[in-house]
């Protein structure tokens, strides 16, 4: 079997061999190979080819359920022995004063400030004297749903510009378990709405540098609002990291002859906003002709304290600037802060933050993200990898500069060019993480936004890529400040009942039960279960026929088994994910449900649909996480 690209010809079992190198067969994981498939594990290097077969054949999953099949339906479906509810969906009120979401209007400006916002996304739980505390992320809106009463289906007017802005954001919300159901507690001292509005400070490098003052901020130390907050990390100090993901689609230009600069080429900036906002009509904060540095205010992760409502936000600069997925938090032995960072853009890089002072548990730890060093991900083909510093010397770029144009300092190294880095996990109970690259189809077809080469290479070892893969790396002496690396794939998602024997069939333990695509949130739960989340295409047709709608699933490390272990709504993306401190209840977010129009979840038949979090639990009463 043939793999052509534009470029070259790659033997199939060439391309195998790349990913995962014979010769290091049982070295730092086992590799068993079938006829075309392989599947990956580590924990297991002592063991002949066949007594690892065995192994992983004898090694339950961590959460024992029985695997459900794919579907197409609108609804919520779990295991058997498992239920589900819904805790809270856009347009809920968080206030007393607020109002009931109306099906008719969506509602306004006035009750959307007061109400849970759109497209949920990340989420993780916090807790003070016994309360229960969800902070939230709220990614964009749908605008099918949210001006479903406008002809257009756009915002039409600035009290429909204002409503959409108040639906972005962070949602802080208290719950309280009540008729063993989590609801919202109304009017709570912790109920906050983080919006496109709210007062940010930025810290880091790039505070007070001249790319970041404006016209509204002279000092370049202060902001206005986050917006399309992707994915979430938690710190282990007990704060809130929320992700600026796609903040460039929202930016438009008065003047349509303005010249783009190679910056805004490389951010994707335009003349005209991408989701039709209509921001920069009302706002001249989004208008690049008039403030041509607000841009380089936004795409950072943002540090937000959940227990203290009157805590300011920080924009974190030294996590570097570009479309963040989510931002994963980990001590390192050597006692430093270590923050693993996707970039989410097709052949973008994957980075790590190091923080220059070490996390003291009794001490002040509020500044640790103000100060580091970033690098970017090399893969080599034999299985190894080092971490690029970005530094002056090595991109010839100041540290404020590396901090605010980061994918170009990262170009400047020679990274790897990647296949859309999105959630980044690392193994509570080893030092392995793990990072979901969802798909790309212009691999070894056309160059990144920065011109940089997108060939196929081991990590990345699929032309046009429409599956996706799961990589892990294990950092060398155990420390993940470690420059150096080894890794393997975890999974190489594709369709073997559509496709036999090549790459598009997948790894091995990619089957006809539990096959999917799109890999893009996951998450670890106190067992070491990988929760593995889609959004992906759910034509369930063609290249997809059989893989219904959106799910999530539930990987082994130490076996490499992936079981189904839930299914969504329709046109909806799995996102978000998250355990009550008892690990009785399973949070996670069901994102834009019927995007298309397909869709009345979670209300009754012909209500527009509302994104929503969902709880989890088994009916026996156990834990699930």
């Amino acid at each position: 079997m043939k793999k052509t690209t534009k470029n070259k010809t790659v033997e199939f079992d060439q391309v195998m061999d790349n990913a995962i190198s014979r010769r290091r067969f049982l070295r730092d994981g086992a590799i068993i190979f079938g006829a075309s498939n392989f599947v990956m594990s580590t924990g297991i290097a002592a063991l002949t080819s066949k007594q690892a077969i065995a192994h992983l054949d004898s090694q339950p999953l961590l959460l024992e359920f029985t695997e459900i099949a794919t579907n197409t339906l609108d609804t919520v479906t779990v295991p058997k022995g498992f239920g589900w509810y819904t805790v809270m969906s856009w347009g809920d009120p968080l206030w007393s004063e607020g109002k009931n979401f109306d099906y008719h209007t969506a509602g306004d400006a006035k009750s959307q400030a007061l109400s849970f916002g759109d497209n949920n996304d990340g989420m993780d739980i916090f807790t003070r004297d016994g309360r229960t505390i969800l902070a939230v992320n709220n990614e964009y809106v749908n605008n099918l749903s949210m001006y479903h009463n406008r002809d257009s289906k756009l915002a039409e007017n600035l009290d429909d510009v204002v409503k959409g802005k108040q639906a972005h954001g962070v949602s802080i919300v208290e719950l309280e378990k009540k008729n063993n159901q989590y609801t919202i507690v109304k009017d709570s001292l912790y109920n906050r709405k983080i919006t496109v509005d709210t007062p940010m400070e930025i810290t880091g490098p790039a505070r007070a540098h001249q790319l970041m003052k404006t016209k509204q901020d002279p000092t370049g130390t202060q902001s206005l609002g986050t917006w399309n907050n992707c994915g979430n990390g938690k710190t282990p100090w007990g704060t809130y990291l929320t992700c600026e993901e796609n903040f460039n689609g929202y930016f438009s230009s008065s003047d349509k002859n303005l010249t783009l600069s190679k910056e805004f080429k490389r951010y994707g900036i335009k003349h005209e906003e991408s989701k039709q906002y209509s921001w920069g009509k009302y706002d001249e904060r989004f208008d690049i002709a008039l403030n041509p540095t607000e841009p380089n205010r936004v795409g950072y992760v943002v540090e937000i304290d959940p227990l203290n409502p009157k805590a300011t936000p920080k924009k974190r600069t030294a996590l570097g600037r570009f479309k963040h997925e989510n931002a994963e938090v980990v001590i390192a032995k050597s006692g430093h802060i270590v923050v693993y960072l996707g970039d989410d853009e097709r052949g973008e890089y994957l980075y790590k933050f190091v923080s220059t002072g070490k996390y003291s548990k009794y001490g002040d730890n509020s500044d640790l993200l103000e100060d580091g060093n970033l690098f970017v991900a090399k893969f080599n083909d034999n299985n190894t990898g080092e971490w690029l510093a970005l530094t002056p010397k090595s991109t010839g770029m100041s540290k404020a500069e590396i901090c605010i144009h980061t994918r170009l300092a990262a170009s400047k190294v020679d990274a790897t060019t990647m296949d859309r880095p999105e959630w980044v996990a690392a193994n509570p109970n080893k030092p392995e993480v793990y990072c979901a690259l969802t798909n790309n189809k212009n691999r070894a077809i056309k160059p990144n936004k920065g011109g940089d080469a997108t060939p196929i290479n081991a990590v990345n070892p699929r032309m046009a890529n429409k599956y996706g893969q799961i990589v892990r790396w294990m950092p060398k002496n155990r420390e993940h400040t470690d420059i150096h690396f080894s890794w393997n794939l975890f999974a190489l998602v594709g369709n073997p009942e559509v496709h036999k024997n090549n790459l598009k069939s997948g790894s091995k333990n990619i089957t006809k039960h539990n096959m999917f695509n799109s890999p893009d949130g996951l998450s670890f739960d106190s067992k070491g279960g990988l929760w593995i989340q889609t959004d992906g295409k759910y034509s369930n047709k063609g290249d997809f026929a059989g893989m219904g709608n959106n799910q999530m699933l539930l990987g082994d490390p130490n076996t490499g088994e992936i079981k189904r272990f839930l299914v969504g709504p329709k046109e909806c993306e799995i996102t978000g994910l998250t355990w009550s401190v008892d690990k009785k209840t399973m949070f996670v977010g069901i994102q834009h449900p019927g995007e298309k129009g397909n869709s009345s979840f979670p209300g009754n038949h012909g209500h527009i649909p509302r994104s929503s979090v969902v709880a989890i639990y088994r009916k026996d009463g156990g834990t699930i996480g």
